[in-house]
């Protein structure tokens, strides 16, 4: 795990590449990678590395390049099956001079030009200039686990890990006003797009090539598999076949030379991946948990009832609101755009905790989107049966009637009862984004300035995209979309977070050949009646402790609605209502001070709504106004 950035002149006539600028650009990503750094400019190209060691420790330093000096590669992520690659490799007479899988991506690349990604198994980003084509290409695994972003100008294109190493090029820090209705509704930008104008990332399982005689192209060379046609296999061959494929992923996880751990929540992925680590360790698991003080706010039992089952070494600890607010603008500087989920916070606390024991720690992020392991899924579920049973026994004129019932319902209810009675053909597809948005279509219009949301863009055109070009049943499509839009959140999280405090973090549910053949499931396989993950269950029956198998999600819950309505209603006053924050013209006065005060009276829990806003105004803070995160907290 490391940081990567580069700075490529498209024309002769551009500036020269500049060793400072790149420097800076390097070294803003320190905390990627504090074990070494590295240079390589030979114009029109300059690359930069940072390195956070796993495997050769003394050798692999980067920028590497091949025998004869013709190509380069900077590289963040990890090859599991690069060592069972290399003997075929050294077969064709190529030369490795260290252990690491950086090299073994530059000769793969030296074979099979661009579609060296197709053979390779982990998580990456990649950038290789071949000196001889004068090509550059630049790649991400299949499921976007590491992350690239990029900026392209009339001159050059510059590229980094991170966004705030192109904002150190000199990129300009402006607000992408088309974003906006997407963040308010989702939490986040997803696609190409960043809240960032002029700030693009690299898809997950694409490739981005450059050259003189064909300019920029760009390719995607993976996409989620169809829904299998074979939905007769009995469920207990279907688990135990999920159960040996769960431990091959989690074994090539494993590959290390320094100590290694697994974040524990105490939920069935992580206790699943704790009891399928533990026979393959020659030592004891060291885990880790984190939780809040507050009741209903931590899961720190069920982990202590993981870890004493398999034995592990188990370490937690416990994250005050007073910490929590004290980090926010640092780790909203972290994670480059506003955080999308207030448990990236407690994320931090955890990695900065296990950094002191471990380097690489694996965690179970993928699954709920993989197994239907989200309450939507079940909500759609539910609504499917009402909308057949509805279309089936009421006659015209009840419809009507219930149709306008459901519009009157809070909500909540509506997300249960409302979409199959609207009469509406796309029942489950506005179901699954327009129901779900944390701003829903009538609140961003009472919330956004007018001017404003005229300029910005579609809410859910991403979301949309994805469901619609996905094949299957609703629960197929939800799962696809959710695979390529939530899931992408969700990684930049674990990546940022954990990266923050210089740790790597690995997600085996995410392992390519495991999805392949997961998401080739039908979805009946997944939920059963109304129980989640049915097939996941199964396969971890023997494993995992009966009763985290049989408790409900809690999904990591955050205090935020207590928080914002009791001894942090100054955040609140600070970060929404503010004239400095209303002086932005981005949202209506009124409508901001009605959020404000049905939270503080009790009449709404605005509590995930607030946090959006808190957090835009701190990033704005931070990354438009160039305001040091140390002093953003001391206005509240």
């Amino acid at each position: 795990m490391c940081g990567i950035v580069g700075i490529l002149r498209l024309h002769p006539s551009a500036p020269r590449v500049d060793t400072e600028r790149l420097t800076r650009m390097r070294d803003v990503l320190r905390h990627r990678g504090p074990d070494g750094e590295g240079l390589h400019i030979k114009e029109p190209i300059g690359l930069g590395h940072r390195r956070l060691a796993i495997v050769d420790i003394e050798g692999g330093a980067q920028p590497m390049c091949n025998e004869d000096g013709t190509v380069w590669i900077t590289f963040n992520g990890e090859i599991y099956n690069h060592a069972s690659l290399r003997p075929g490799l050294e077969a064709r007479g190529h030369r490795y001079k260290t252990r690491s899988d950086t090299e073994t991506i530059l000769h793969l690349y030296e074979e099979m030009g661009e579609r060296c990604v197709e053979r390779l198994s982990g998580m990456f980003a990649f950038a290789i200039w071949d000196e001889k084509r004068e090509r550059l290409l630049l790649a991400r695994d299949r499921l976007g686990i590491k992350p690239l972003y990029y900026a392209i100008n009339d001159q050059e294109l510059v590229f980094a890990s991170e966004v705030k190493a192109l904002l150190e090029a000199g990129h300009p820090p402006r607000l992408n006003d088309r974003a906006l209705s997407e963040y308010l509704a989702t939490r986040f930008v997803s696609g190409a797009s960043t809240l960032f104008e002029g700030v693009k990332r690299l898809e997950a399982g694409r490739t981005l090539t450059w050259s003189r005689e064909e300019g920029f192209v760009e390719r995607r060379y993976w996409s989620i598999p169809p829904v299998s046609e074979d939905t007769h296999s009995p469920q207990a061959e279907r688990a135990e076949v999920l159960a040996l494929r769960l431990r091959e992923a989690v074994k090539s996880h494993l590959m290390s030379d320094v100590p290694l751990g697994l974040f524990l929540s105490g939920g069935i992925d992580s206790s699943g991946l704790l009891g399928l680590m533990a026979p393959l360790m020659r030592e004891p698991v060291r885990t880790f948990a984190v939780g809040f003080a507050e009741r209903g706010a931590s899961e720190l039992a069920y982990a202590r009832l993981a870890a004493e089952r398999a034995g592990s070494i188990h370490r937690e600890l416990v994250v005050s609101a007073d910490q929590f607010f004290a980090e926010l603008p640092r780790l909203i500087w972290h994670e480059d755009e506003p955080m999308a989920f207030a448990s990236s916070v407690p994320l931090y606390f955890l990695s900065r905790h296990a950094r002191d024991h471990v380097k690489v720690v694996l965690t179970g992020e993928g699954a709920d989107e993989l197994f239907l392991g989200y309450n939507r899924y079940r909500v759609t579920a539910w609504n499917e049966r009402l909308g057949r049973a509805y279309a089936s026994m009421l006659p015209q004129a009840a419809r009507r009637g219930v149709r306008g019932l459901v519009k009157r319902l809070p909500r909540k209810a509506g997300r249960y009862l409302g979409r199959s009675f609207l009469g509406q053909p796309p029942g489950m597809r506005s179901l699954f984004c327009e129901n779900f948005a944390v701003f829903d279509s009538s609140r961003r219009e009472r919330l956004v300035d007018p001017q404003m949301l005229r300029s910005s863009g579609d809410a859910h055109g991403e979301e949309m995209r994805c469901y619609d070009e996905a094949s299957g049943t609703p629960l197929d499509r939800m799962s696809r979309a959710d695979l390529q839009t939530y899931l992408g959140r969700l990684l930049m999280k674990q990546d940022t977070m954990s990266m923050a405090a210089s740790i790597e973090s690995r997600v085996p549910f995410l392992d390519h050949e495991l999805v392949e053949h997961v998401a080739a499931l039908p979805a009946s396989a997944k939920l059963r009646g109304f129980t989640t993950k049915a097939i996941l269950r199964d396969a971890l029956a023997d494993i995992v402790p009966k009763e985290i198998l049989s408790r409900p999600k809690m999904g990591f819950p955050v205090p935020l609605g207590s928080w914002f309505a009791g001894p942090f209603q100054s955040v609140v006053r600070e970060f929404v209502l503010s004239p400095r924050a209303r002086g932005r013209g981005l949202f209506q006065p009124k409508e901001t001070a009605r959020l404000v005060e049905e939270h503080r009276s009790g009449v709404i829990d605005h509590g995930e709504r607030l946090w959006l806003l808190v957090n835009l105004e701190i990033w704005h803070r931070v990354f438009l106004d160039r305001e040091s995160a140390s002093s953003v907290m001391k206005a509240a």
